[in-house]
């Protein structure tokens, strides 16, 4: 996932960085609430995090400001406060979910893939396209009920396509999905990945790797063509 941080406590950023970074994650991070205002109109952020308790302007003001300009990014607010009215009022501005600091790296993974999941439509945790089933739960995913092992690049990849499936994305979307930015190599690693997801997931189906290249756009990862007559 691609997470915006956003978060004025050097220690609570470290321990955001270990526990997500060990999970695969990039990120982006700041501590001002009005830069975190301009990168969510910049950057396709898969969730924010908002700490409540901001220098500048209040978590709750960044939150309602980013709703206005109509950004639908989902956000899950982190506070200190473990009061109900803190509570009421980051739901009331927007929040998608709420967490008490401190709080367990498995708790906020679950909540992450949660709060991300639903934001795209799917109910579970496996999301299924055709004979693909991704689960963001263990970052693993199969092909017709088996096993294919995907390196680190490729899973992210595959995980994007799979949130955003029968969307086209941009092999921009893509870069900045994998490389937050920073230190991006240059744009044609996409396509490498994406030639590497299709021989590994066209060898366990039998030939179809369900994404396709929309020419000018992108890539896309389609339904089975059953699935979408069925529809």
């Amino acid at each position: 996932m691609f997470i915006l941080v956003v978060e004025d406590n050097a220690s609570a950023v470290r321990s955001l960085e270990l526990i997500l970074k060990a999970e695969g994650h990039n990120l982006a991070v700041t501590a001002s609430g009005e830069e975190a205002i301009e990168l969510v109109e910049l950057y396709d952020y898969d969730v924010v995090l908002l700490d409540l308790d901001l220098e500048d302007i209040s978590g709750a003001d960044v939150l309602r400001e980013m709703r206005m300009r109509k950004v639908s990014t989902p956000v899950i607010m982190l506070t200190g406060a473990a009061d109900v009215d803190s509570k009421v009022a980051a739901l009331a501005a927007g929040a998608d979910d709420y967490m008490t600091k401190p709080f367990h790296k498995a708790e906020l993974a679950a909540r992450l893939n949660a709060v991300v999941r639903r934001s795209r439509g799917h109910t579970e945790s496996i999301i299924r396209t055709g004979a693909i089933a991704l689960n963001m739960n263990t970052r693993t995913v199969e092909v017709k009920g088996a096993a294919i092992h995907l390196t680190p690049s490729e899973y992210k990849m595959l995980e994007l396509l799979s949130l955003r499936k029968n969307s086209v994305l941009t092999k921009e979307q893509c870069l900045n999905h994998l490389y937050n930015g920073i230190s991006e190599p240059e744009i044609k690693i996409i396509d490498v990945f994406i030639c590497k997801l299709r021989k590994k997931i066209a060898a366990a189906s039998g030939g179809d790797s369900q994404i396709e290249t929309v020419w000018g756009g992108g890539y896309m990862l389609r339904d089975a063509k059953s699935e979408r007559l069925a529809a």
